[in-house]
């Protein structure tokens, strides 16, 4: 079982580790402990660099099967031994550029739950960029300028972001805790996580985040879409 480290501390830039388990075929490892984001919730893995027995590698796959966290080696690169320890370093541009991106996808998700009452029905992000789907019967450019004021708002006020872990009967007793359509939490999960911006959202998740959701910036919803009769897709981007 890896330690998710990434889940109590998003700036965790650098870690120490042990390997623990080789896949030959897939031409993986897992470690004791990590800080590399696995992907999940519609955020991308993390990239970064493992160093181990001397040789700097690049790591661009990662992938949580389980209660493990598995890096997977370029094809060329030889496997390291079951045991050896490694330093990783987590590809930190990129990392932060997504915990601003998660956080103002909850901003938005807060705002649109707390004024129009939608549920998301689905959503994706990049660097910088997003797209988020609601329970929208309809939505207008109008509508959409007013969501995007309202969304810089609460950034420009600002808000600290707490995450905790919580058992499962303990956290299911918060009200509005599943955003979306679909409760996508696996039944077997004996604790969950959840990510609150004080005073405005507060729901399961398993992402990055900043500390404080005035580190988004400027956020702009640069188009939406209608994606069915009461499922409406909202573009939101981030100034670099």
């Amino acid at each position: 079982m890896t330690e998710l480290l990434y889940q109590t501390d998003s700036y965790l830039k650098e870690f120490d580790a042990v390997i623990t388990n080789l896949d030959p075929e897939n031409h993986a490892i897992t470690l004791d402990r990590s800080a590399f984001y696995p992907g999940g919730g519609g955020q991308p893995n993390d990239t970064g660099t493992l160093l181990v027995e001397g040789q700097m590698i690049s790591i661009e796959k990662i992938k949580k099967i389980g209660e493990d966290v598995w890096l997977f080696f370029p094809p060329e690169t030889p496997l390291p031994t079951s045991g050896a320890s490694v330093h990783g370093v987590v590809n930190w541009e990129r990392r932060y550029q997504l915990m601003r991106t998660h956080s103002a996808m909850h901003v938005l998700c807060g705002v649109v739950f707390r004024d129009y009452d939608a549920l998301v029905t689905g959503g994706n992000m990049d660097p910088l960029e997003g797209r988020m789907d609601f329970e929208f019967e309809s939505l207008s450019k109008d509508l959409v300028q007013i969501i995007e004021d309202a969304v810089n708002a609460e950034i420009q006020k600002g808000g600290e972001v707490r995450v905790r872990i919580l058992p499962r009967e303990e956290a299911f007793r918060i009200p509005d805790l599943i955003r979306t359509k679909i409760n996508l939490l696996p039944p077997g999960i004996s604790h969950i996580r959840t990510v609150e911006i004080v005073g405005l959202d507060l729901q399961a998740d398993g992402g990055t985040h900043v500390r404080d959701i005035k580190e988004i910036g400027t956020a702009r919803v640069v188009d939406y879409k209608s994606k069915g009769k009461t499922n409406k897709r909202i573009y939101l981007t981030l100034e670099a």
